[in-house]
């Protein structure tokens, strides 16, 4: 077994072994709106469930240079976002969303993606996704370095309406069909992964 200190490597040691390790995860593709109105578009793999009673959603953003990025200062100053789940169609498009832009600019310029208004909320979700969650902060926790310098924004959001394709869910029984999701996850680096083989296995009375 190799034992390391977090504290005796770098910054991307320390990314690179976490991610590497975390694996797969799930990726949120984000909608958010500026006060000037700008659409803003981004994935975001620091992502998770953290409760259903309310039902609440994780994405932790990565600072850069101390700066917010343009997610992170929307959904903090207008209280609301659209998360989207990847599906495998949307991949390339999600992709193209990563390019670093001015703030005045919307990345959706960058898709063949459409928008779709949302029933709650003043920011429009994507109508090529297959599940979109139309979301409001509940609450925003910096996060610090050892140096005091905050360098991500840990966003917990709570959805408030739920869209599913009427091919990807059982409305009866609310079950989601995750082969025909296709859903797409993250590993390290440029690679993504596709839903592997299922097993299942019964939990203990």
């Amino acid at each position: 077994m190799i034992t390391i200190d977090p504290a005796s490597i770098t910054n991307i040691d320390n990314y690179k072994l976490i991610t590497g390790s975390v694996i797969p995860r799930p990726i949120a593709f984000v909608t958010s709106q500026s006060s000037t109105g700008v659409l803003n578009l981004a994935p975001f793999s620091y992502f998770n469930i953290v409760a259903s009673d309310p039902p609440i959603l994780s994405i932790s953003v990565a600072r850069k240079g101390g700066e917010m990025k343009d997610t992170a200062r929307n959904v903090i100053e207008n209280k609301e976002l659209v998360v989207h789940i990847v599906h495998e169609e949307l991949t390339e498009q999600m992709n193209h969303t990563a390019a670093s832009l001015p703030s005045e600019q919307s990345e959706l310029e960058l898709t063949t993606l459409h928008t779709v208004p949302s029933d709650k909320i003043k920011v429009p979700g994507l109508a090529e996704a297959l599940i979109r969650f139309e979301c409001v902060l509940e609450q925003h926790v910096p996060i610090s370095n050892d140096s005091g310098e905050i360098i991500q924004d840990l966003l917990l959001v709570r959805i408030i309406c739920y869209h599913f394709d009427e091919k990807v869910v059982d409305a009866e029984r609310f079950y989601i069909w995750a082969d025909v999701l296709k859903p797409v996850a993250r590993l390290a680096g440029n690679n993504y992964a596709g839903l592997a083989e299922q097993f299942t296995i019964e939990r203990p009375s």
